[in-house]
C-alpha cells in the first residue's frame, strides 16, 4: 500500500495535483488507516495514471470524469477523437509557425508571394530600403482590402519597372526619401521627380501617373502611413506641389489657380502606389 506521496511519485503528478482530483471527483478517496493515513493501492495508480493523460492531452476534468466511467468501445472511440483534434491542433501550431517564421523574412509577413517578389525586385533596382518599406506597408492595406485585385496591381507594376524611366523614378524617390526634411538636397531631388513626372505624362499620359481606382478613405490610409513612417514625405509633396505635381498613393497635377480655390489646404493625398 502506498502513501499519498508515493502514489504521486509514481504516477508523475504532485500531491497537490492528486489532492485536487480528489476534489473534483476524478480520483476516489481510501478510508485512513488506524494511524489516520490514506493508503493506496495499484488500482490508484493506474487511474491516476489515465486521469493524467487525458488532461495533459488537453481533456476537460468534466470530460475526463465521463471518459473515466465509460466502456471500453465508448473510451476508445473518445481517445481517437481527441487523437484527431490533437493532430489538428498540431497542424494549426505548425502553421503558426510558419507564420512567425515570416516575421524574419520581413516581406512575407502579411503579404501574397507576388508582392514580396515585386518589392525584391525594387531592392535589384537598387531603391532606397526606406522607400522599399513604405511600399510594403502599403501594399499589407492594399492585400488586406482587396486581395483578389492583387495580382492585377502587381502585373501592372512590374510592366511599369520594366519601363527604365519609371525605374529611374522610383531610383530618385528613394534617394529623395533618404535625406533629412530640412536637407538642401531634398529641393534639388524635387526638381528632377518633377522632371521625371512631367516627361512620363507628356509620352504616356497623365493616367498613366495617376491611374488608381482605390475608395478615399484608403488613399487617405495610405498617405497617413508614408507620412508617419517617412520624415521627408511631407516636405517632400510640398516641394512636388510647388512644382506642379501632388499626392503619395494617387499622383496628379496640380490644378490650375483658376479651378481651385486661393486658400485651399495642402492635400496629404496621393503619391505610393501611385505612378500605377
Amino acid at each position: 500500500m502506498l502513501t499519498i506521496g508515493e502514489l504521486a511519485s509514481y504516477a508523475g503528478v504532485s500531491v497537490r495535483t492528486v489532492r485536487h482530483y480528489h476534489a473534483k471527483g476524478l480520483l476516489p478517496e481510501p478510508e485512513r488507516d488506524h494511524l489516520g493515513y490514506r493508503r493506496y493501492d495499484a488500482g490508484a495508480v493506474v487511474e491516476l495514471i489515465r486521469i493524467r493523460t487525458l488532461t495533459r492531452a488537453g481533456v476537460p476534468l468534466a470530460r475526463t470524469r465521463e471518459l473515466l466511467r465509460a466502456g471500453e468501445e465508448e473510451f476508445a472511440a473518445a481517445v481517437a477523437d481527441i487523437d484527431r483534434r490533437l493532430e489538428a491542433e498540431i497542424r494549426q501550431r505548425q502553421r503558426r509557425r510558419e507564420h512567425l517564421a515570416g516575421l524574419t523574412a520581413g516581406d512575407g509577413l502579411a503579404l501574397p508571394p507576388e508582392v514580396a517578389g515585386y518589392l525584391a525586385r525594387l531592392r535589384e533596382l537598387g531603391v532606397g530600403e526606406r522607400l522599399v518599406r513604405a511600399e510594403r506597408d502599403g501594399w499589407v492595406l492594399l492585400a488586406a482590402h482587396a486581395p483578389e485585385r492583387v495580382a492585377e496591381w502587381i502585373a501592372r507594376k512590374r510592366e511599369q519597372l520594366a519601363d527604365p524611366r519609371l525605374a529611374g523614378f522610383y531610383l530618385t524617390l528613394g534617394r529623395a526619401l533618404d535625406h533629412a526634411p530640412d536637407d538642401p538636397r531634398t529641393a534639388e531631388r524635387a526638381d528632377e521627380l518633377a522632371a521625371w513626372l512631367t516627361r512620363l505624362a507628356e509620352e504616356k499620359g497623365e493616367d498613366y501617373l495617376g491611374d488608381v481606382d482605390l475608395e478615399p478613405p484608403l488613399i487617405t490610409l495610405m498617405d497617413a502611413r508614408a507620412l508617419d513612417t517617412l520624415p521627408a514625405a511631407r516636405r517632400l509633396i510640398e516641394l512636388l506641389r510647388e512644382r506642379g505635381w501632388t499626392g503619395w498613393t494617387k499622383l496628379e497635377r496640380v490644378p490650375p489657380p483658376t479651378q481651385r480655390g486661393v486658400c485651399e489646404p495642402f492635400p496629404t493625398s496621393s503619391l505610393r502606389k501611385g505612378w500605377s
